[in-house]
């Protein structure tokens, strides 16, 4: 992971997740510059410190993915539910990941 800095994040993702990068350009475009507004910042750091995290891992990424649309295909809403627990608990995972690891 990178330092938990927007520039050295936005770096990471252009290098090692490029896909991500558009919408996270974007989403720091209204969020922050257009607001002219850094107090979003620790909250657009953790959405996205979570995205690249997920996304650098491609077997982890494609797991999560899979979760997300099993649930958005289940029928029966204790299964949907459960899918997204466990999509839930990866995310929150990523969060606690430092620089370095």
């Amino acid at each position: 992971m990178p330092e938990r800095t927007p520039k050295a994040l936005r770096e990471a993702i252009a290098e090692h997740a490029p896909e991500l990068l558009p919408d996270f350009d974007a989403h720091w475009k209204w969020a922050i510059a257009d607001a002219y507004d850094l107090g979003p910042v620790p909250a657009f750091m953790a959405r996205w410190w979570c995205e690249y995290a997920i996304a650098r891992d491609p077997k982890l990424d494609a797991h999560v993915t899979e979760l997300q649309h099993r649930a958005a295909e289940a029928t029966d809403l204790v299964e949907a539910k459960a899918l997204l627990d466990e999509a839930a608990k990866i995310r929150y995972g990523a969060r606690n990941l430092e620089p370095g690891e």
